[in-house]
């Protein structure tokens, strides 16, 4: 997924530590030599990336270790992020950039006849993340280490990831992730640092004394969680901080004597079995066994991390009472919510830690980030299951909610309705553990990740939650890091920006409002449309080559990029792709704005109407690729295996960002900083961060269209019929009538048909209710094209107002208003 000549960062960061090529080079040449056993002559691009790869982590352990040491030494607190995705990508440039290593690199590399850029495209993709959670939690792990908070992230090793996507006749295929087939050379392997993590099994009470019992839990089957670390480079070097991800390993490897017997499969089904927990991110539960692997993941990585982070604190401190006072838990949403039944379990059942003091420990160490409204999302657990695969964990939540409740009841006497909306056991249609539910209970803060995604918080979901703790609901709206997304995935940019706004930007996010007065100014805008117009050419080039489809870099590329979800509205977007085409063909001589849809994104491997949308979208493309009346004034690419490596060859050749999820069930977003921050503008609902970035880049500068939060509420309570939309808008009726009938699939006319027919009858996320207004917003767009000067003004305003969405910005609010932790900024980092 790159293109053959991308834009380079020739140049180091200005302040970057000079460093000797020739001994980078000496260094690559030995660990080519004595580290994977290659001559120069027979290495080949992977060779040579592990090779400096493996060079550039030497430079990065020593202030590793270094930096690790001094944190305990100071006794300072730390961060421990608990995530069930970290999609960090590629990290060769990452670090090189973070360290002030490219210029040296490529000194070093280009007499050996290397071209860094061809290392860089060896570089795997780390399958670790689905989308913006991942993806969110990298620029935080990054942004921790900027701003020089000691910090460990924990997740799992995932062996292959989501899944790789393959499109073969327009559907979606999954197929593992390889990522790990020829090792990881940024991970150190510790196989000296492993927990046993217990499932199922027995809970026995032993009488300790009259007036104490102790319970004590034996597990039935055991499986040890053994460390991979990877160093986290700040910016500038200036702080390195670690993740820390556990794969997943049989207690006995090997049934001896099954396998003497000659039972030789039989002898691996306990191997089997435990290594299928660190296998597959999100495997389907669809299946009462693929629910149980869910539960069993993220009990492993949240115990892993705790038994971890506990034994550190007990090796350097000796004290498990000063826990929240050195140790800050940072839940990553709601999967690892089970932390707060086993810290708990930890502190009563191994420490013996009166309840009290332990509830209390426990929730001034725990806070929670909530990143969604979806009830999908807001997980629950069967009682049976959480019963049987963790039988300890059931009891303590029992006594969570009855010490709970009791208190609820005390302050709310005779309410019935409150006591079962907050409590943790869902008694409907089969009881269930309301995982969100503990978070909240067990922590002391609870946020959301938009000004408008908490606000729901506080009057839909955890609206009786909000009365019961007031203040514990806040807000920290996403952020990206510029690191990235900016500097390393947008040089081109990034040399306009210095030139325009000094070197302070790079240290800076603040310092692009410098750029506002020369939004109308027509040099800049000239420079600034030429970047674009090279990043176009490079995503162009790709498409060429891979997919042997020519797209036009002077055409409006039109970017929809994320994971495909029915809230997403990748289908309207769809709809409004086959109107357009309806309305070119019908009005050849109108002036036309020549348009490049993109869309990029996997859907879930049992989310069978996602995958349909998937198929729906390349008949489209295929139909209007094809068509000569269209004289190349529309196209439609869908772009598979959607990752972080494409994410930055898109980002900065988007002219529109589309942000167009239903009002009210987008948690925030980060796509949307992005792709603003690379001079995207935004076509949107009132959704998550859109309204954030709208008031940040002016209403003149964004295309905002469809129902509000509150509009959505109300034609939901009404009704969410799609028929009377459909019988006002002849365009909408005319397009969903062409994909009916099968004019996009004449191999299986009736593909479509039920997906048409649920529109009509049940169109919960309002895509027939927004069409107008959305087919409405594209025109103004087209408009606005048509007048480069007004586009590029706001092109550059985009980019100029974006420096409040910095990752540095939300990290330094969850430091000062969450985690109760200093920040350490670099002099050059202001």
């Amino acid at each position: 997924m790159d293109t053959p000549n991308p834009p380079r960062l020739d140049h180091p960061a200005p302040g970057a530590p000079a460093e000797d090529a020739a001994a980078l080079r000496a260094t690559i040449l030995h660990k080519l030599t004595y580290d994977l056993g290659k001559s120069r002559l027979g290495a080949r691009d992977r060779d040579w990336f592990i090779a400096t790869a493996l060079a550039v982590r030497d430079r990065i352990v020593d202030r590793w270790i270094d930096l690790t040491r001094a944190t305990y030494q100071s006794g300072a607190k730390q961060v421990y992020y608990l995530s069930l995705e970290f999609l960090i990508g590629r990290l060769l440039r990452d670090n090189v950039c973070n360290l002030g290593l490219v210029g040296a690199i490529r000194e070093a590399l280009e007499p050996l006849g290397v071209d860094p850029e061809k290392l860089r495209i060896a570089e795997p993709d780390a399958a670790l993340g689905n989308g913006g959670l991942g993806r969110l939690a990298a620029c935080f792990m990054e942004s921790m280490a900027s701003l020089g908070i000691p910090a460990f992230g924990y997740g799992i090793r995932y062996d292959h990831g989501l899944f790789r996507q393959i499109i073969r006749d327009g559907w979606q295929h999954e197929f593992p992730e390889d990522w790990l087939n020829f090792g990881n050379p940024w991970e150190f392997a510790r196989p000296e640092i492993s927990h046993t993590i217990g499932f199922g099994g027995v809970v026995e009470a032993v009488t300790v004394s009259e007036a104490r019992v102790k319970h004590v839990w034996k597990p039935g089957e055991t499986v040890q969680a053994v460390a991979y670390d990877t160093p986290i480079v700040g910016w500038r070097g200036a702080h390195v901080n670690t993740l820390r991800l556990w794969s997943a390993r049989a207690t006995d490897a090997l049934k001896l004597e099954a396998f003497n017997s000659g039972d030789h499969v039989g002898a691996l089904s306990e191997k089997v079995r435990a290594e299928s927990i660190s296998k597959l991110l999100y495997p389907s539960d669809e299946s009462p066994a693929g629910q149980e692997l869910r539960l069993r993941q993220e009990y492993f990585f949240s115990s892993a991390a705790l038994q971890d982070l506990v034994r550190r604190h007990m090796r350097v401190y000796g004290d498990i009472w000063s826990l929240p006072d050195r140790v800050a838990i940072q839940l990553n949403d709601t999967h690892p919510a089970i932390v707060v039944a086993e810290l708990l379990r930890i502190l009563v059942d191994l420490h013996d830690i009166a309840w009290d003091e332990a509830w209390d420990i426990t929730r001034r160490t725990i806070s929670y980030t909530n990143h969604t409204l979806l009830p999908e999302a807001l997980e629950s657990w069967p009682v049976p299951l959480m019963e049987r695969l963790l039988p300890r964990h059931m009891q303590l939540i029992y006594l969570i909610n009855a010490f709970h409740l009791d208190e609820v009841r005390g302050r709310n006497p005779d309410d019935g309705r409150l006591l079962s909306s907050v409590s943790l056991i869902e008694e409907g249609h089969g009881r269930r553990v309301r995982m969100g539910h503990l978070a909240v209970v067990g922590s002391h803060k609870v946020n959301g990740v938009s000004a408008l995604h908490s606000d729901l918080l506080k009057q839909t979901v955890f609206a009786d939650f909000h009365h019961l703790f007031p203040g514990r609901l806040t807000n920290k709206t996403n952020g990206i890091t510029f690191r990235r997304w900016l500097q390393q995935c947008n040089p081109g940019l990034t040399g306009l920006l210095v030139e325009a706004c000094g070197a302070e930007v790079l240290d800076n996010p603040e310092a692009l409002e410098r750029l506002r007065p020369l939004a109308t100014d027509s040099g800049f805008q000239q420079k600034f449309a030429a970047v674009k117009r090279a990043n176009k050419q490079a995503l162009a080039a790709l498409v060429r080559d891979q997919y042997q489809l020519k797209l036009d870099p002077d055409a409006l590329f039109d970017v929809q990029i994320k994971r495909i979800h029915e809230y997403k509205r990748q289908l309207l977007n769809v709809i409004e792709a086959v109107a357009l085409y309806d309305e070119i063909r019908s009005q050849p001589t109108k002036n036309w704005t020549p348009r490049v849809k993109i869309f990029a994104g996997k859907a879930a491997s049992s989310y069978h109407r996602a995958k349909l949308i998937i198929k729906l979208a390349h008949d489209v493309a295929r139909v209007v690729n094809s068509d000569p009346t269209v004289r190349n004034l529309l196209k439609v690419v869908f772009l598979p295996n959607y990752n972080v490596s494409l994410a930055e060859i898109i980002v900065p050749a988007a002219d529109l960002s589309e942000q167009i999820s239903t009002a009210g069930m987008e948690a925030s977003g980060t796509g949307n900083m992005k792709l603003a921050l690379n001079g995207a503008l935004t076509i949107g609902t009132l959704d998550g961060a859109n309204v954030e970035i709208k008031e940040h880049v002016g209403d003149e500068n964004i295309f905002i269209f469809g129902l509000t939060t509150e509009e959505v509420a109300k034609h939901r309570a009404a009704g969410i019929q799609g028929a009377a939309a459909i019988a006002r808008s002849r365009r909408l009726k005319e397009a969903l009538e062409q994909i009916e009938a099968g004019v996009f699939s004449p191999d299986d006319p009736t593909r479509y048909r039920d997906l048409v027919a649920s529109l009509r009858a049940s169109d919960y996320f309002l895509v027939t209710a927004d069409f107008d207004s959305y087919f409405d917003a594209q025109r103004r767009v087209d408009e606005r094209w048509r007048n480069p000067a007004a586009w590029w003004q706001s092109a550059v305003l985009n980019t100029a107002n974006m420096g409040w969405f910095s990752s540095d910005r939300t990290i330094a609010e969850y430091a000062e208003e969450i985690w109760n932790v200093p920040i350490k900024r670099s002099p050059d980092n202001r």
